[in-house]
């Protein structure tokens, strides 16, 4: 993925601090290992791991963790630099699809931490894996997944760190758009399976959105290389319901989906990027996903 030189966005929050590893409260460690063992129980057992933040429903009272002033990532840092490229090229995109539909596209905040940190939606936790928070409008995201989405789940490549931005990005989108309290006002009218046929829709058209982005992005600045496309596909198939499942040595249990299968997520990434547009992401009218 060509991004060096390209802007950078301001809307970048580093609470990273200082020392390595991912500190916890009560000084604690956690390492990959824990990560991945934490984040496919999540997705193996059915459960959301938005849910499991409390994310869509707003949750409890955010947990003191001890953490470093926010400031701005070291100019330095190449991974934090990257993400804020790819933050910034988010921005654009999106800026000019509101804009052209009529409307005014506000800018999420991304922010950068270790092992926990406090949001609008309850402690977040490194190992529920990157995630959006609508109740403050950020992202979060500790740059650890991205070593665990290379070493464990088999899915390397910048551009396939890029997706996973842009799909957390997507929920923003969402978030902007209505859709998800439409699908937060479901919560205890349906079944939990319904709920999680829901969720699955939700995640597709995040999956879709990030397509739209990569579609704009390539059409306005040329950012693709060869190879770039193979990547985020695979990362979409790596992290699927049915992948992860398998992963875990369990059995595939399509009642218990919340993100969709590898061929749904790589389906819908695939529909943006190939159609650039919002219509054609609406995964909720769609018959087949």
């Amino acid at each position: 993925m060509k991004w060096e030189g390209n802007r950078e966005s301001d809307n970048v929050e580093d609470r990273r601090g200082s020392g390595g590893g991912f500190p916890l409260p009560g000084g604690r460690g956690i390492g990959i290992g824990t990560i991945v063992i934490a984040l496919l129980g999540g997705w193996v057992l059915g459960i959301n791991p938005l849910t499991l933040l409390g994310l869509l429903s707003g949750g409890g009272p955010p947990a003191q963790v001890q953490q470093a002033p926010a400031q701005r990532p070291p100019a330095d840092d190449t991974p934090a630099r990257f993400v804020s490229t790819v933050l910034a090229d988010t921005e654009d995109v999106w800026a000019a699809v509101f804009r052209q539909a009529g409307g005014s596209y506000q800018e999420p905040r991304l922010v950068l931490f270790r092992g926990a940190t406090p949001t609008a939606c309850g402690t977040g936790q490194a190992a529920m894996g990157p995630f959006y928070c609508p109740a403050d409008q950020k992202v979060y995201i500790d740059l650890g997944f991205y070593e665990t989405l290379k070493s464990r789940l088999g899915a390397p490549g910048d551009f396939a760190q890029a997706y996973v931005i842009a799909h957390e990005v997507g929920h923003h989108v969402q978030n902007l758009l209505g859709i998800s309290a439409q699908v937060e006002q479901m919560r205890g009218r349906v079944g939990q399976a319904e709920y999680n046929r829901l969720s699955v829709r939700l995640e597709l058209q995040a999956d879709c959105f990030a397509g739209v982005w990569a579609h704009h992005a390539q059409n306005a600045r040329q950012i693709l290389e060869q190879g770039d496309v193979e990547e985020a596909m695979n990362a979409a198939a790596k992290i699927g319901d049915d992948a992860l499942q398998r992963a875990h040595g369990g059995a595939v249990v399509p009642e218990s989906f919340t993100h969709g299968t590898s061929a749904q997520r790589q389906r819908w990434f695939s529909t943006g990027l190939q159609q650039g547009s919002v219509r054609a992401c609406d995964t909720f009218g769609a018959r087949t996903l």
